[in-house]
Protein backbone atom coordinates (compact mmCIF):
# COMPACT_ATOMS: atom_id res chain seq x y z
CA UNK A 1 0.00 0.00 0.00
CA UNK A 2 1.46 3.37 -1.06
CA UNK A 3 1.18 6.54 1.01
CA UNK A 4 -1.51 7.79 -1.38
CA UNK A 5 -3.48 4.56 -0.96
CA UNK A 6 -3.08 4.83 2.81
CA UNK A 7 -4.49 8.37 2.91
CA UNK A 8 -7.22 7.57 0.38
CA UNK A 9 -8.47 4.79 2.64
CA UNK A 10 -10.94 6.24 5.18
CA UNK A 11 -9.25 4.51 8.08
CA UNK A 12 -5.77 5.57 7.04
CA UNK A 13 -7.07 9.12 6.82
CA UNK A 14 -8.58 8.60 10.27
CA UNK A 15 -5.18 8.00 11.84
CA UNK A 16 -3.91 11.23 10.27
CA UNK A 17 -6.88 13.17 11.62
CA UNK A 18 -6.42 11.75 15.13
CA UNK A 19 -2.73 12.64 14.99
CA UNK A 20 -3.75 16.15 13.97
CA UNK A 21 -6.11 16.33 16.96
CA UNK A 22 -3.33 15.29 19.35
CA UNK A 23 -0.93 17.77 17.74
CA UNK A 24 -3.43 20.61 18.12
CA UNK A 25 -4.07 19.62 21.74
CA UNK A 26 -0.35 19.83 22.50
CA UNK A 27 0.68 23.03 20.70
CA UNK A 28 -2.46 24.68 19.35
CA UNK A 29 -2.24 27.24 16.55
CA UNK A 30 0.85 29.40 17.17
CA UNK A 31 -0.13 33.04 17.90
CA UNK A 32 2.85 34.32 15.91
CA UNK A 33 1.63 32.39 12.86
CA UNK A 34 -1.87 33.79 13.32
CA UNK A 35 -0.52 37.34 13.48
CA UNK A 36 1.55 36.73 10.34
CA UNK A 37 -0.81 34.89 8.00
CA UNK A 38 -4.08 34.52 9.89
CA UNK A 39 -5.91 31.21 10.21
CA UNK A 40 -7.62 28.96 7.62
CA UNK A 41 -11.01 29.74 9.17
CA UNK A 42 -10.32 33.49 8.98
CA UNK A 43 -9.44 33.04 5.29
CA UNK A 44 -12.76 31.30 4.75
CA UNK A 45 -14.53 34.09 6.61
CA UNK A 46 -12.85 36.76 4.50
CA UNK A 47 -13.85 35.01 1.27
CA UNK A 48 -17.44 34.61 2.49
CA UNK A 49 -17.59 38.31 3.43
CA UNK A 50 -16.55 39.19 -0.12
CA UNK A 51 -19.14 36.80 -1.57
CA UNK A 52 -21.83 38.27 0.66
CA UNK A 53 -21.10 41.79 -0.58
CA UNK A 54 -21.47 40.50 -4.13
CA UNK A 55 -24.55 38.31 -3.73
CA UNK A 56 -26.60 39.59 -0.77
CA UNK A 57 -28.96 42.21 -2.16
CA UNK A 58 -31.33 43.07 0.66
CA UNK A 59 -34.03 44.46 -1.63
CA UNK A 60 -34.39 41.17 -3.54
CA UNK A 61 -37.27 38.76 -3.05
CA UNK A 62 -36.98 35.93 -0.52
CA UNK A 63 -36.51 33.40 -3.32
CA UNK A 64 -33.72 35.44 -4.92
CA UNK A 65 -32.01 35.86 -1.56
CA UNK A 66 -32.21 32.12 -0.95
CA UNK A 67 -30.73 31.32 -4.37
CA UNK A 68 -28.07 34.01 -3.98
CA UNK A 69 -27.04 32.59 -0.60
CA UNK A 70 -26.81 29.14 -2.12
CA UNK A 71 -24.60 30.45 -4.92
CA UNK A 72 -22.32 32.25 -2.46
CA UNK A 73 -22.02 29.09 -0.39
CA UNK A 74 -21.36 27.06 -3.53
CA UNK A 75 -18.48 29.32 -4.57
CA UNK A 76 -17.02 29.09 -1.07
CA UNK A 77 -17.16 25.28 -1.10
CA UNK A 78 -15.65 25.04 -4.59
CA UNK A 79 -12.69 27.18 -3.53
CA UNK A 80 -12.18 25.45 -0.17
CA UNK A 81 -12.74 21.94 -1.52
CA UNK A 82 -10.50 22.47 -4.52
CA UNK A 83 -7.73 24.08 -2.50
CA UNK A 84 -7.75 21.40 0.21
CA UNK A 85 -7.76 18.60 -2.39
CA UNK A 86 -4.82 20.25 -4.17
CA UNK A 87 -2.91 20.63 -0.89
CA UNK A 88 -3.52 17.00 0.06
CA UNK A 89 -2.47 15.76 -3.39
CA UNK A 90 0.64 17.95 -3.37
CA UNK A 91 1.70 16.85 0.11
CA UNK A 92 1.38 13.20 -0.86
CA UNK A 93 4.03 13.76 -3.53
CA UNK A 94 6.58 14.88 -0.93
CA UNK A 95 8.81 12.47 1.04
CA UNK A 96 7.39 13.48 4.43
CA UNK A 97 4.16 14.99 3.20
CA UNK A 98 2.10 12.90 5.58
CA UNK A 99 3.48 15.06 8.40
CA UNK A 100 2.23 18.11 6.54
CA UNK A 101 -1.22 16.53 6.34
CA UNK A 102 -1.24 16.06 10.13
CA UNK A 103 -0.28 19.73 10.58
CA UNK A 104 -2.95 20.86 8.12
CA UNK A 105 -5.58 18.81 9.95
CA UNK A 106 -4.43 20.24 13.29
CA UNK A 107 -4.97 23.79 11.99
CA UNK A 108 -8.65 23.00 11.36
CA UNK A 109 -9.35 21.52 14.81
CA UNK A 110 -10.08 23.65 17.87
CA UNK A 111 -9.72 21.45 20.94
CA UNK A 112 -6.99 23.38 22.72
CA UNK A 113 -8.22 26.84 21.75
CA UNK A 114 -11.71 26.00 23.02
CA UNK A 115 -10.28 24.82 26.34
CA UNK A 116 -8.22 28.00 26.70
CA UNK A 117 -11.12 30.33 25.89
CA UNK A 118 -13.48 28.65 28.36
CA UNK A 119 -10.78 28.45 31.04
CA UNK A 120 -10.25 32.19 30.59
CA UNK A 121 -13.89 32.79 31.52
CA UNK A 122 -13.50 30.79 34.74
CA UNK A 123 -10.30 32.64 35.60
CA UNK A 124 -11.89 36.02 34.85
CA UNK A 125 -14.86 35.28 37.11
CA UNK A 126 -12.56 34.26 39.95
CA UNK A 127 -10.03 37.08 39.59
CA UNK A 128 -12.00 40.00 38.15
CA UNK A 129 -15.58 39.27 39.13
CA UNK A 130 -18.69 39.71 37.02
CA UNK A 131 -17.34 42.43 34.70
CA UNK A 132 -14.26 40.37 33.88
CA UNK A 133 -16.46 37.33 33.24
CA UNK A 134 -18.75 39.32 30.95
CA UNK A 135 -15.81 40.58 28.94
CA UNK A 136 -14.35 37.07 28.60
CA UNK A 137 -17.64 35.43 27.63
CA UNK A 138 -18.29 38.08 24.95
CA UNK A 139 -15.49 36.46 22.92
CA UNK A 140 -17.27 33.09 23.00
CA UNK A 141 -21.00 33.69 22.54
CA UNK A 142 -23.27 36.04 20.62
CA UNK A 143 -25.70 36.80 23.43
CA UNK A 144 -25.68 40.18 25.21
CA UNK A 145 -23.18 39.85 28.10
CA UNK A 146 -24.61 42.89 29.92
CA UNK A 147 -27.78 40.86 30.56
CA UNK A 148 -25.84 38.07 32.30
CA UNK A 149 -25.20 37.68 36.00
CA UNK A 150 -22.34 35.48 37.28
CA UNK A 151 -24.41 32.30 36.92
CA UNK A 152 -25.47 33.36 33.43
CA UNK A 153 -21.85 33.88 32.39
CA UNK A 154 -20.88 30.45 33.75
CA UNK A 155 -23.83 28.74 32.06
CA UNK A 156 -22.98 30.43 28.75
CA UNK A 157 -19.39 29.19 29.05
CA UNK A 158 -20.50 25.61 29.68
CA UNK A 159 -23.03 25.71 26.84
CA UNK A 160 -20.33 26.99 24.48
CA UNK A 161 -17.93 24.31 25.71
CA UNK A 162 -20.45 21.53 25.08
CA UNK A 163 -21.68 22.79 21.71
CA UNK A 164 -18.19 23.53 20.41
CA UNK A 165 -16.94 20.14 21.56
CA UNK A 166 -19.23 18.88 18.82
CA UNK A 167 -18.61 21.66 16.26
CA UNK A 168 -14.89 22.15 16.86
CA UNK A 169 -13.66 18.66 17.70
CA UNK A 170 -16.02 15.75 17.01
CA UNK A 171 -17.60 16.97 13.76
CA UNK A 172 -14.43 18.05 11.91
CA UNK A 173 -12.67 14.89 13.09
CA UNK A 174 -15.60 12.77 11.91
CA UNK A 175 -15.70 14.31 8.43
CA UNK A 176 -11.92 14.25 8.21
CA UNK A 177 -11.94 10.51 8.90
CA UNK A 178 -14.52 9.99 6.15
CA UNK A 179 -13.13 12.29 3.45
CA UNK A 180 -9.61 13.28 4.49
CA UNK A 181 -8.36 16.88 4.45
CA UNK A 182 -11.09 18.03 1.99
CA UNK A 183 -13.73 16.62 4.36
CA UNK A 184 -12.50 18.53 7.37
CA UNK A 185 -11.95 21.73 5.34
CA UNK A 186 -15.40 21.64 3.74
CA UNK A 187 -17.02 21.03 7.11
CA UNK A 188 -15.22 24.04 8.59
CA UNK A 189 -16.27 26.18 5.63
CA UNK A 190 -19.94 25.27 6.12
CA UNK A 191 -19.71 25.72 9.89
CA UNK A 192 -18.06 29.12 9.41
CA UNK A 193 -20.76 30.13 6.93
CA UNK A 194 -23.45 29.10 9.41
CA UNK A 195 -21.86 31.19 12.18
CA UNK A 196 -21.59 34.23 9.88
CA UNK A 197 -24.82 34.19 7.85
CA UNK A 198 -26.94 31.40 9.31
CA UNK A 199 -28.88 33.71 11.64
CA UNK A 200 -32.60 34.29 11.77
CA UNK A 201 -32.66 38.02 11.11
CA UNK A 202 -33.77 40.30 8.30
CA UNK A 203 -30.36 40.35 6.66
CA UNK A 204 -29.76 36.59 6.65
CA UNK A 205 -33.15 34.89 7.09
CA UNK A 206 -33.15 33.63 3.48
CA UNK A 207 -29.62 34.40 2.30
CA UNK A 208 -28.11 32.18 5.00
CA UNK A 209 -30.71 29.42 4.98
CA UNK A 210 -28.65 27.06 2.79
CA UNK A 211 -25.66 27.40 5.11
CA UNK A 212 -27.78 26.90 8.22
CA UNK A 213 -29.57 23.81 6.91
CA UNK A 214 -26.42 22.19 5.53
CA UNK A 215 -24.67 22.79 8.84
CA UNK A 216 -27.60 21.11 10.62
CA UNK A 217 -27.29 18.05 8.38
CA UNK A 218 -23.52 17.73 8.78
CA UNK A 219 -23.73 18.07 12.56
CA UNK A 220 -26.55 15.57 13.03
CA UNK A 221 -24.35 12.53 13.69
CA UNK A 222 -21.42 14.33 15.36
CA UNK A 223 -23.67 16.11 17.88
CA UNK A 224 -25.08 12.80 19.05
CA UNK A 225 -21.61 11.27 19.13
CA UNK A 226 -20.45 14.20 21.28
CA UNK A 227 -23.29 13.55 23.72
CA UNK A 228 -22.31 9.87 23.79
CA UNK A 229 -18.69 10.70 24.61
CA UNK A 230 -19.80 12.98 27.45
CA UNK A 231 -22.09 10.20 28.66
CA UNK A 232 -19.42 7.50 28.70
CA UNK A 233 -16.78 9.55 30.55
CA UNK A 234 -19.19 10.53 33.32
CA UNK A 235 -18.71 8.78 36.64
CA UNK A 236 -20.08 7.21 38.73
CA UNK A 237 -22.63 5.19 36.78
CA UNK A 238 -25.49 7.06 38.49
CA UNK A 239 -24.36 10.14 36.53
CA UNK A 240 -24.71 8.16 33.31
CA UNK A 241 -28.28 7.26 34.21
CA UNK A 242 -29.04 10.93 34.86
CA UNK A 243 -27.42 12.04 31.60
CA UNK A 244 -29.36 9.47 29.59
CA UNK A 245 -32.68 10.61 31.07
CA UNK A 246 -31.93 14.30 30.60
CA UNK A 247 -30.67 13.97 27.03
CA UNK A 248 -33.68 11.89 25.99
CA UNK A 249 -36.07 14.39 27.57
CA UNK A 250 -34.46 17.80 27.03
CA UNK A 251 -32.28 17.66 23.89
CA UNK A 252 -35.28 17.67 21.49
CA UNK A 253 -36.63 20.79 23.23
CA UNK A 254 -33.62 22.88 22.20
CA UNK A 255 -34.11 25.37 19.37
CA UNK A 256 -31.23 23.73 17.49
CA UNK A 257 -31.50 20.24 16.00
CA UNK A 258 -28.07 19.44 17.33
CA UNK A 259 -26.75 21.77 20.05
CA UNK A 260 -29.17 20.42 22.63
CA UNK A 261 -27.54 16.98 22.64
CA UNK A 262 -24.06 17.84 23.97
CA UNK A 263 -25.45 20.69 26.09
CA UNK A 264 -27.99 18.40 27.77
CA UNK A 265 -25.29 15.78 28.31
CA UNK A 266 -23.03 18.37 29.94
CA UNK A 267 -25.90 19.57 32.14
CA UNK A 268 -26.54 16.01 33.27
CA UNK A 269 -22.87 15.28 33.89
CA UNK A 270 -22.51 18.35 36.13
CA UNK A 271 -26.00 18.15 37.65
CA UNK A 272 -26.78 21.75 36.70
CA UNK A 273 -29.35 23.46 34.47
CA UNK A 274 -28.18 25.01 31.21
CA UNK A 275 -30.01 26.85 28.46
CA UNK A 276 -33.05 28.86 29.44
CA UNK A 277 -33.95 32.42 28.34
CA UNK A 278 -31.27 34.65 26.83
CA UNK A 279 -30.83 37.99 25.01
CA UNK A 280 -29.14 38.49 21.64
CA UNK A 281 -29.00 42.27 21.48
CA UNK A 282 -32.63 43.38 21.44
CA UNK A 283 -33.84 39.86 20.59
CA UNK A 284 -35.17 37.81 23.51
CA UNK A 285 -35.17 34.02 23.18
CA UNK A 286 -37.29 31.89 25.50
CA UNK A 287 -34.93 28.90 25.41
CA UNK A 288 -35.76 25.58 27.04
CA UNK A 289 -33.99 24.56 30.24
CA UNK A 290 -31.70 21.53 30.03
CA UNK A 291 -31.15 19.42 33.14
CA UNK A 292 -32.62 19.10 36.61
CA UNK A 293 -29.86 20.58 38.78
CA UNK A 294 -29.16 24.04 40.18
CA UNK A 295 -29.01 27.20 38.08
CA UNK A 296 -26.49 29.05 40.29
CA UNK A 297 -23.54 27.84 38.21
CA UNK A 298 -20.10 29.30 38.97
CA UNK A 299 -16.43 29.22 37.99
CA UNK A 300 -15.87 25.94 39.85
CA UNK A 301 -18.53 24.31 37.66
CA UNK A 302 -16.77 25.59 34.54
CA UNK A 303 -13.58 23.90 35.74
CA UNK A 304 -15.47 20.65 36.35
CA UNK A 305 -16.90 20.95 32.85
CA UNK A 306 -13.40 21.39 31.43
CA UNK A 307 -12.25 18.17 33.13
CA UNK A 308 -15.18 16.31 31.56
CA UNK A 309 -14.41 17.92 28.20
CA UNK A 310 -10.78 16.72 28.31
CA UNK A 311 -11.86 13.15 29.16
CA UNK A 312 -14.48 13.19 26.39
CA UNK A 313 -11.88 14.48 23.90
CA UNK A 314 -9.53 11.65 24.86
CA UNK A 315 -12.36 9.14 24.44
CA UNK A 316 -13.10 10.60 20.99
CA UNK A 317 -9.45 10.29 19.90
CA UNK A 318 -9.17 6.76 21.28
CA UNK A 319 -12.32 5.53 19.57
CA UNK A 320 -11.52 6.98 16.14
CA UNK A 321 -7.87 5.95 16.46
CA UNK A 322 -8.67 2.39 17.54
CA UNK A 323 -11.29 1.82 14.84
CA UNK A 324 -9.02 3.28 12.15
CA UNK A 325 -5.97 1.28 13.24
CA UNK A 326 -7.88 -1.99 13.65
CA UNK A 327 -9.67 -1.79 10.31
CA UNK A 328 -6.58 -0.66 8.45
CA UNK A 329 -4.65 -3.53 10.01
CA UNK A 330 -7.23 -6.01 8.71
CA UNK A 331 -7.03 -4.43 5.24
CA UNK A 332 -3.23 -4.76 5.18
CA UNK A 333 -3.38 -8.35 6.42
CA UNK A 334 -5.90 -9.14 3.72
CA UNK A 335 -3.40 -8.05 1.07
CA UNK A 336 -0.90 -10.71 2.12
Amino acid sequence: MTVSDFVAHPFGSGLIMVTGLLLEAMVGYPPALFRTIGHPVSWMGALLSLLERIFNKGASSNKIQFLSGGMALGFLLIVVGGTSYFVQTLLLQLPYGIIGLCVAAASLLAGRSLYEHVATVAHALEEQGLEGGRQAISLLVGRDPTQLDEAGVARAALESLAENFSDGVVAPLFWGVVFGLPGIALYKAINTADSMIGHRCTQYEYFGKCAARLDDVLNYIPARLAAAFLYFVASPSSHQNRIYKIVRRDAPQHLSWNAGWPEAAMAGALNVRLGGPRHYGTLYIEGAWLGDGRTDVNAADIKRGLHIYVRAGCACALLFGFISAAWLGMVLLGQH
